[in-house]
């Protein structure tokens, strides 16, 4: 077998981003899939981006990653999330054909010169004197490569639990790796297990839409990619529902067969996508909540129910569906399941997402402890920058937490590691009004185009936004006008709460097809203030370590969430840095902290 520059293991969303980059890198790729049917299969809902992720998959595609590109091919709707807050964090969601997505993934990766695809298991990791060498496969071909990354998702020694029933697995009818997470604790590193788990799948004939709230596709939205300049035509519906007071019951009289309370899983969950076991029990007070129907196809019958992942038996599962309105003659057409998947802990990792220990070998995505497509993607992209750049001997690629959210997200994994799967929110970053959605390619296109994973054209296309905006601004700033009995420039005009570009259309140059540009505009000025106090934050930030801490009941301290306020009020740090080292508190809970005390006066 040929020698390779890089291996990848696993073709989900972190191999997807890691095999292209390192290919348009100039290496020659080998990109190893248990099924090569199952290339960008998505495991769980359908749909890319959300809250603070559609900033990762909008940065993804500034440096040149896939991400994007395939979800606006097969976007079936999008919407902005976080619009009752400023534009700065508005984030973009699409939902997506699942079936066509994948089909995308393959097609553009047999394009791309460099990538060759192989149907193998992984068996085992070679490396010499602490060199990565090469892979073993299952059918017993050692393959040779100067790199090597593991994006495994959840199939490392994985086990699916449907209620009392559990078996190997990494998706449901799926093999897991286990000789491959044996094979990386024999080089040294430190593994453990973490649950994640979806919901069933309905056939949506027998769900009656008409009692339900529909909840339309909007059009005012960029799509992901900034080389599309309009979004996908092609629009379906998703609708909301809830469970019932009846539905928890159910819950609550089968609890003794849920893996999550007889002990069976011991593995710790996604706090923020719970299952609705977890639910029922933690917000006992809760009459009911969202479950959200959504299409996976446009020409499928299978339907999501977002919100009510499960790993109860079959039979409570059919039984508390029934329960809830609109699903009371839904048919099942997969079970949701609950799965335990191994991870390495992800501080043995550099920030370029190679071993500390093993030269050669990186890891990216739910290997490292993270759930979602989305940070999948982008570590997926870092790992396989980094590994070509290696491959070529050229300094290596790293983003700091205030270039990116992607990284924030790097640093966090590498620094804090996680106790729990981590999953991205605008809150993690310390920079959320700099780093937008809408100033992603303009941030990151001339990076992407240093390394060669954006080409001529495309950087262009960046240049001139950047460009347009640029002279908007500077007109806006110049141009007077008499506004409510007051001279004033348009920008000054701008910034009062009631007003926004199409306020003062006649003087605007930008054309209302310009969205992301258009929005551009208006945070530029309205938070011209406020991104000039975050950049004073970073002075604040540099002296943590100085800043004593009282005993502190940390639910008193505004903003904070709940998760935050528990981890201090458990660790009760001693000092503003320590603080900030405890997983899962963020920078901007960190400067809250500072802002309260010093409210208090107790620093």
């Amino acid at each position: 077998m040929k020698k390779y520059d890089c291996i990848v293991i696993g073709a989900g969303h972190a191999g997807i981003e890691a095999s292209h980059a390192a290919a348009k890198l100039g290496c020659s790729v080998l990109l190893l899939t248990i099924d090569i049917e199952a290339i960008g299969k998505l495991s769980c809902n359908p749909a890319v981006g959300g809250i603070a992720k559609g900033h990762l998959v909008r940065e993804v595609d500034a440096l040149g990653g896939l991400m994007g590109r395939i979800t606006d091919e097969c976007a079936l709707g999008y919407r902005i999330l976080n619009r009752s807050k400023g534009k700065a964090v508005w984030s973009t969601r699409a939902q997506v054909d699942m079936y066509e997505y994948p089909k995308q993934a393959r097609q553009l990766l047999e394009g791309t010169s460099g990538i060759d695809i192989l149907q193998a298991q992984v068996k085992e990791l070679l490396a010499k004197n602490k060199k990565i060498c090469g892979v073993g496969t299952n059918f017993g071909e050692v393959i040779p490569s100067s790199t090597v990354i593991v994006c495994a998702g959840t199939f490392l020694k994985s086990i699916i639990h449907i209620g009392l029933n559990h078996f190997k697995g990494g998706r449901l009818n799926e093999p897991s790796s286990d000789d491959l997470f044996d094979s990386i604790k024999k080089l040294g590193l430190s593994l453990r297990h973490f649950k994640t788990g979806t919901c069933a799948r309905l056939d949506k004939r027998t769900l009656d839409f008409s009692v339900m709230q529909e909840q339309k596709p909007e059009d005012d939205v960029a799509p992901f990619s900034f080389r599309n300049s309009a979004i996908s035509q092609k629009k379906i519906s998703c609708f909301i529902t809830h469970t019932s007071e009846k539905t928890h019951a159910i819950i609550r009289k089968n609890l003794k067969y849920s893996p999550l309370y007889t002990g069976k899983i011991k593995s710790t969950g996604v706090r923020y996508c719970p299952s609705l076991e977890d639910k029922v029990v933690k917000f006992s007070h809760r009459e009911q909540h969202h479950v959200f129907i959504e299409p996976e196809g446009i020409d499928s019958i299978e339907t999501y129910p977002n919100g009510i992942s499960t790993s109860l038996p079959f039979d409570a599962q059919v039984e508390f569906i029934r329960s809830i309105k609109g699903l009371e003659r839904a048919e099942i057409l997969k079970p949701g399941y609950g799965i335990e998947h191994g991870l390495i802990d992800s501080r043995q990792l550099k920030a370029t997402l190679e071993a500390k220990m093993i030269k050669g070998l990186y890891f990216a995505g739910q290997v490292n402890g993270t759930t979602g497509y989305e940070e999948a993607a982008a570590q997926g992209l870092i790992a396989g920058i980094n590994a070509g750049l290696s491959v070529k001997k050229k300094k290596p690629f790293i983003l700091a937490r205030s270039d990116a959210y992607i990284g924030v997200l790097i640093d966090d994994l590498i620094g804090k590691g996680v106790d729990e799967p981590y999953r991205m929110f605008t809150s993690r970053s310390e920079f959320r009004l700099k780093l937008r959605e809408s100033n992603a390619d303009i941030r990151l296109a001339a990076k992407g185009y240093g390394l060669g994973l954006l080409d001529k054209d495309a950087y262009r296309i960046v240049c001139d936004k950047k460009e347009r905006i640029e002279k908007e601004v500077k007109c806006l700033e110049s141009t007077k006008i008499v506004f409510e009995k007051q001279r004033l420039s348009l920008a000054q005009a701008l910034r009062r709460p009631s007003c926004n570009l199409e306020t003062f259309k006649e003087h605007v140059t930008l054309v209302p097809q310009d969205l992301q540009a258009r929005r551009e505009v208006e945070i530029i000025i309205k938070y011209e203030s406020l991104i000039r106090r975050e950049e004073a934050w970073t002075k604040d930030l540099q002296n943590l370590s100085r800043i004593k801490l009282p005993p502190l009941d940390y639910t008193k301290v505004p903003s904070l969430s709940r998760e935050i306020v528990e981890k201090l009020n458990l660790h009760q740090p001693s000092t503003l840095q320590e603080a900030l080292n405890v997983s899962g508190v963020t920078p901007a809970a960190v400067i809250a902290i500072l802002h309260y005390i010093r409210g208090q006066r107790l620093f």
